[in-house]
Order: C-alpha cells, then structure tokens, then sequence
C-alpha cells in the first residue's frame, strides 16, 4: 500500500480522503482499526468521524486500537501521519501531536467553510503552500477547540502550521470560529512529519464542493510520501 487510511468504528470520512489522494496521485488503502500491520504503508491518515462514537471523549477509546500501535511506531520512524478532525483529535490523544480538542467556545456544532492562514511550509501538511496564503476549507466540528498547556513552547518552536483567520488574512476573535487558543486551526510535532487540523481538506478538492483549496493540502501531503519533511 501507499497510504493507510485508518477506519474505527464511527468514521465517516474515509471516502472523501481516498477520493482526495487519488486525485493528488496517491494510492491508498482502507485499514480496518484490529489490524496490527501497516508494513509497506508510506505514509498513514486518520479520517474525521466519531471514533466509537466520542464516547469519553474524543479520540479517548480510539486511542487504544490494535491499530494505533503501527501508527505511533511509524509516526516516532518518520513516516507520514495526517490526521484530520476526529483524527488530529486521535493523534493528540495519542501524544504523537501536543494539546487537545475540547468542545467549541459556542457548545454548538459548527458546519460551515472557514478561512485559514498558512503559518509555516515546515510540515508534510503544508509544504507545497506559501507562508500567508489564505485557504477555504469546511469546518466539522462539536469538540474543534484547540488548547495547549505548553502553547508558548508550540508557537516559540513553530509547530503552528495553520489558524484561523478572515478571507484577508487577518486573525482575531471574530474569525476564530470555536474558541482555539491562538486561533490555531492545525500543528505539526517537532519532527515535522505528524501533523493534524480540524478543517477537511478533502472537502475541498473540487470546484464542484465550493473550493478546491483543499487540494494544496492534500499535495503536500502526497509530496511528503516521497521527500522527506523539512
């Protein structure tokens, strides 16, 4: 395989990321959470959804699969690893990213198109993009806000890749939809090659969704399966 894309009971995404990556010229293969080998997988995703249903809390049981065994031992490798939504949740639970998801600032579920801004090309996720550059991508979220104990340490290191901001670029609190700690939309860990966000690129990799802006994510992503992370 090229990419595995991890599927848990509740995920609801995995479709939308193979459709995604094969448009950006990337196989993957569908990986069901008991599996217990990922050998030969260059790179891995965790698609948004309700992993067990959020029980506990999100990512909390997920966590725990068979699977997020092979996960953590490529991620801490070098390899790859994307997570998205319900999968950067799983990945923060895991501490292969810092911080957590917690619910939004409103306590109501947010399903609209966001802008972010990109922080740093330093990451697999954001490599093919420009420092600044303003995306719309949809936002999917109950448990989207991002929180840190560690937060001068994250933006002081530059694991800060994405945040919310306005279609000009500006950030405040009136473009930051769910509470974020310094509106941060998305991170990557010290490595560079784990990296994870709230918003779906994968729902916007066609102009037919409303923007193909999506598309600038999920190729640096595929970029990186073959080159490693800066």
């Amino acid at each position: 395989m090229t990419v595995a894309v991890v599927v848990f009971p509740g995920t609801n995404c995995e479709h939308d990321i193979v459709h995604a990556l094969d448009l950006a010229g990337a196989e993957s293969e569908l990986v069901w959470h008991t599996d217990t080998d990922l050998s030969g997988a260059m790179g891995v995703v965790l698609p948004g959804g309700f992993a067990h249903g959020d029980y506990l809390r999100t990512g909390a049981i997920a966590r725990f699969s068979p699977i997020m065994a092979e996960v953590e031992r490529l991620a801490i490798e070098g390899t790859p690893t994307l997570g998205i939504c319900n999968g950067f949740q799983i990945l923060c639970e895991a501490g292969l990213l810092p911080g957590a998801l917690v619910a939004n600032r409103d306590l109501a579920f947010i399903c609209k198109p966001v802008h972010l801004r990109v922080e740093s090309t330093e990451s697999i996720l954001t490599r093919s993009a420009t420092v600044g550059q303003v995306l719309e991508i949809p936002l999917n979220s109950y448990e989207g806000n991002y929180v840190a104990a560690d937060l001068d340490a994250i933006e002081a290191d530059g694991d800060v890749i994405l945040r919310y901001c306005d279609a000009t670029g500006r950030s405040d609190e009136t473009s930051n939809p769910n509470g974020s700690m310094n509106a941060i939309a998305g991170i990557t860990n010290r490595g560079r090659n784990v990296a994870g966000l709230m918003p779906h690129p994968e729902r916007a990799s066609e102009s037919i969704l409303g923007s193909e802006d999506g598309m600038v994510l999920i190729e640096s992503f595929v970029a990186s399966l073959t080159v490693p992370a800066t």
